[in-house]
C-alpha cells in the first residue's frame, strides 16, 4: 500500500511551473539590461538614462542575486527540495535592496511618475508569495 502523505496536489505543480517561467523571464530581463550598450542606452528617455548611469554596481549585483537565486529556488521547488525556501528568502531580500535603492536614491518617481511603482511592487509581491508558498510546501510535507 502506498501513501499520498507528502504528495503535492496538481496546483502545487502549476505554481511551481509558473514560478519557473517567471524566474526565467526575470533572468532574461537581467541579461537584456546588463547587455545594453551605449546605443541601446541612448534610445531611453534622458531621465531613464540618468537613473541608469547613477546605478552603482552593487545594485546591479542585487538584481543578479534576485533573479538567479530566484531561478534556483524555482528549480528547487520543482525538485521538491526544502532549500527552495532559503533561496526564495535571499531573492526577496535582494529585491528589497535593489528596489530600495531605486526608489530611495533616484528621482524615479519624478522621472517616470507614480505608475513606476506598480511593476516593482508586483515583483516584490511575487517574491514574498514564493517565500510563503515554499514555507507552506514544507509544512505540508511536499518539500524534503
Amino acid at each position: 500500500m502506498t501513501s499520498d502523505i507528502g504528495k503535492p496536489p496538481v496546483w502545487f505543480w502549476v505554481v511551481a511551473g509558473a514560478s519557473l517561467l517567471w524566474s526565467v523571464a526575470g533572468c532574461f530581463a537581467y541579461v537584456t539590461q546588463v547587455g545594453m550598450d551605449a546605443a541601446d542606452l541612448a534610445k531611453l528617455p534622458q531621465g531613464q538614462q540618468d537613473i541608469w548611469n547613477m546605478m552603482p554596481t552593487w545594485v546591479t549585483a542585487a538584481y543578479a542575486v534576485a533573479v538567479w537565486v530566484g531561478l534556483a529556488g524555482s528549480v528547487a521547488l520543482l525538485l521538491r527540495k526544502a532549500w527552495a525556501r532559503p533561496l526564495f528568502i535571499v531573492s526577496l531580500v535582494a529585491v528589497v535592496v535593489q528596489f530600495g535603492w531605486v526608489f530611495l536614491a533616484t528621482p524615479i518617481l519624478e522621472t517616470l511618475g507614480p505608475s513606476s511603482i506598480a511593476f516593482p511592487a508586483f515583483i516584490f509581491a511575487v517574491a514574498a508569495f514564493m517565500v510563503w508558498f515554499s514555507g507552506l510546501a514544507i509544512r505540508r510535507g511536499w518539500l524534503r
